[in-house]
């Protein structure tokens, strides 16, 4: 299928490693060009040597407001056919576990900073009369899952702004959505697999396993095939796409909703 892609700009957040590679390594293959942000200099670098004519890259963490302000710097004058809004959430823990602490950190690594770039960049967007935003959040705004409080929490709240956002400029060619994932192979489900292992005292294989046979289809995952719905949800094909929230998780989710 093509997806009217080539030669458009692309901001990916956490682009070197899980969801946010996979989606990178897929716009690249579709012919778009890639601003790739991600904390890890070296990776980054990495993504750049692979594919030095279409990846530019930015070191830092995408949740402060000095990263933020040096990408809107670095995109000035240049056409963005749409941002992947994803980072690292917060540690796996229970409420009782949580600290107040916990909770204005969960706050600024899980809402604020999607608020402000989303502050930042929607006046481009509707200078543009086009655009697309696509969060990476959690099958848990759907259905929540254990040890994860202060994810559910705050992505739900992300769930909200977004719905209530997309609908206010629905006719404006600028789309918003969500992909909530459930279990895929990304360092955030590592961390979950190993509170799970400690909390029930048992070997992370063990974990791994109890997890896999909750799922209905018994397996986690794919990255790539989860890429393949966020890159068209990306694409202009999506344009009568806005305001969703895709459970991807093997048919965990009960909900008729």
């Amino acid at each position: 299928m093509e997806l009217k892609l080539k030669k458009k700009n692309f901001v990916i957040c956490g682009a070197t490693s899980g969801f946010g590679n996979a989606i990178a390594q897929q716009l690249i293959e579709e012919g778009a060009n890639v601003l790739a942000v991600a904390r890890g200099e070296e990776k980054l670098k990495e993504l750049q040597d692979a594919y030095p004519s279409q990846i530019e890259i930015l070191t830092g963490d995408i949740t402060q407001t000095q990263t933020l302000t040096k990408l809107v710097k670095k995109v000035d004058g240049i056409e963005i056919g749409g941002i992947l809004v994803n980072a690292a959430g917060p540690p796996a823990k229970s409420f009782i576990e949580t600290s107040i602490a916990d909770w204005d950190e969960a706050y600024q690594k899980l809402l604020r900073w999607k608020i402000e770039l989303t502050k930042l960049f929607l006046p481009k967007f509707l200078e543009q009369n086009y655009g697309r935003f696509l969060f990476i959040e959690s099958s848990a705004v759907k259905q929540p899952l254990e040890n994860l409080v202060l994810s559910t929490s705050l992505r739900l709240s992300v769930v909200g702004f977004v719905k209530t956002l997309s609908q206010e400029i629905a006719d404006r060619g600028i789309t918003f959505n969500v992909i909530a994932p459930g279990y895929h192979y990304t360092p955030a489900v590592e961390r979950l697999i190993s509170k799970k292992a400690e909390n029930m005292k048992i070997s992370t294989k063990q974990a791994r396993k109890q997890i896999e046979d909750s799922i209905p289809m018994k397996k986690t995952g794919d990255l790539k095939h989860f890429a393949s719905l966020a890159v068209w949800l990306l694409s202009p094909l999506a344009d009568y796409v806005t305001g969703q929230v895709y459970a991807i998780d093997g048919g965990t989710v009960k909900s008729t909703l």
